[in-house]
């Protein structure tokens, strides 16, 4: 294992570690809010910060324009005789990334976080202070972890005060075109090289990174498993829990031929063997150390658990780990804090405890305690998107009714979401079909309540994907 590790220092780590990871801080914004730099979240919440993407101007592609934030007083936020059009002039504040900022948020809402997505500035680190209406104070706190997690970087927080940024590549399956046709061509698997950083949020830094090749047997690698990709880390005690999308071809069947019926050009590919995955896969590592990486894998699932733009694990009450196998499948897995394993006794199915007949993926997610927790989802074959409370304990959930649920534009809008903003017993859920106007959602967990807040108006191929 390459472990590298980063001193809190300034200018001095990038020349020591040759480009490893620069790192520029200095104290934070001075003046009347002499509070405004570094340091962990210890006010009492004063906003519900609210988040929009909107679609790139060349290719028009919903969320990939950039990101808009809006802070609204709690008092705003749940009066449904306001309004917020975050898409006018000066209204949203445009948070740094060329497209759809990858946004956290401290646990009383009052620091931002976010690692700049794609472009020049891909994978610089930026910390804001949230003061209210489209005003954010950058605490000059950067850091550029590019050179650690590509300017394209995945990462959460992965615990109050403390993100995990993690990055795969180098995975290959190599067919050369002319042994193909031979029928020489052997199955040669790169597993591929995983890189981990622990960031600093309270005072930002990397304390440390790792580097080590994805920890498949020989057996899997031999039998076709492979790893697509990497996110949502979750710290639980002193280990750190990454999702993983897995997926299996059959090197036994040799390589297929298929041919463009336009361009008549040909391609090789494996054999796709989805269907013989044995189960979902976390890596889990050791904490802080990051050493020791390790895959387990759950009987009672084949999904992928590596989510999109949201978080999908979560350490919970019982002091357990719940994962929802986000974005396609409708399980919550448990990983058990004594064993650091999957607890392959416990399965629960959204499909199920709704008793739908149709197919269910998990959107998004968020638990709150008492092993009770809010779900975003969607259903084959039914447009729209939707909620439900879900009993973690006894295994069962309550569908929930919006307004704007059964539109077919919420789909694309739950297919980016990225966080449920809670504080105490509500949580808050904007919600707003892609190009139209919706509602902050205020959802008392503990009552089963739905209020709805503030107007959001909407904007062509935009919507909100987010409250903090």
């Amino acid at each position: 294992m390459n472990k590298k590790l980063l001193k809190t220092t300034l200018f001095g780590v990038a020349i020591a570690l040759s480009t490893v990871a620069s790192c520029t801080k200095n104290e934070g914004p001075s003046g009347e809010n002499p509070n405004a730099g570094s340091g962990p979240d210890t006010e009492a919440r004063q906003f519900i910060t609210l988040t929009a993407a909107f679609p790139d101007a060349k290719t028009n592609r919903a969320g990939d324009g950039g990101t808009l934030a809006h802070a609204l007083t709690l008092a705003e936020a749940s009066d449904a005789s306001k309004e917020l059009n975050i898409f006018a002039a000066g209204v949203g504040y445009p948070l740094r990334s060329q497209r759809t900022a990858r946004v956290q948020g401290s646990v009383n809402g009052n620091f931002l976080y976010n690692i700049q997505y794609t472009g020049t500035n891909g994978g610089i680190f930026n910390k804001y202070r949230v003061t209210g209406t489209n005003k954010f104070e950058d605490t000059n706190e950067e850091l550029n972890v590019a050179s650690i997690l590509s300017a394209s970087p995945r990462w959460v927080k992965a615990a109050e005060g403390v993100g995990v940024g993690v990055k795969i590549e180098g995975v290959s399956a190599p067919i050369d075109a002319a042994k193909a046709e031979a029928g020489t061509q052997t199955y040669e698997y790169t597993r591929g090289t995983v890189d981990v950083a622990i960031i600093d949020l309270n005072n930002p830094s990397v304390p440390n990174t790792t580097e080590f090749v994805f920890p498949f047997t020989d057996e899997e690698k031999a039998q076709g498993y492979s790893v697509g990709r990497v996110d949502v880390p979750v710290i639980n005690g002193n280990k750190v829990y990454i999702g993983c999308n897995i997926a299996k071809v059959d090197p036994s069947k040799g390589p297929q031929r298929s041919v463009n019926q336009e361009t008549q050009a040909v391609s090789w590919s494996w054999a796709n063997d989805a269907a013989n995955i044995k189960g979902t896969v976390t890596l889990v590592l050791d904490y802080p150390s990051l050493a020791n990486p390790k895959l387990i894998w759950s009987t009672q699932s084949k999904s992928a658990n590596h989510s999109y733009r949201t978080m999908t694990q979560y350490v919970a009450t019982d002091g357990n780990v719940y994962q929802a196998t986000a974005t396609s499948g409708s399980q919550i897995l448990r990983i058990n804090r004594s064993t650091s394993d999957y607890d392959n006794s416990y399965n629960f199915d959204l499909k199920t405890a709704l008793s739908k007949s149709n197919d269910l993926a998990i959107r998004a997610w968020r638990y709150f305690g008492e092993g009770k927790g809010l779900v975003l989802f969607t259903e084959t074959g039914v447009a729209g998107g939707y909620l439900a409370l879900v009993d973690l304990n006894s295994k069962t959930a309550t569908q929930l009714a919006t307004e704007v649920s059964s539109d077919a534009g919420m789909n694309a809008t739950l297919g980016q979401f990225q966080h449920i903003g809670v504080d105490g017993d509500l949580a808050y859920v904007p919600l707003t079909p892609s190009g139209k106007d919706g509602n902050l959602y205020i959802i008392n967990w503990k009552t089963n309540s739905v209020a709805k807040g503030i107007r959001l108006k909407g904007q062509a191929g935009s919507f909100f994907i987010g409250a903090y």
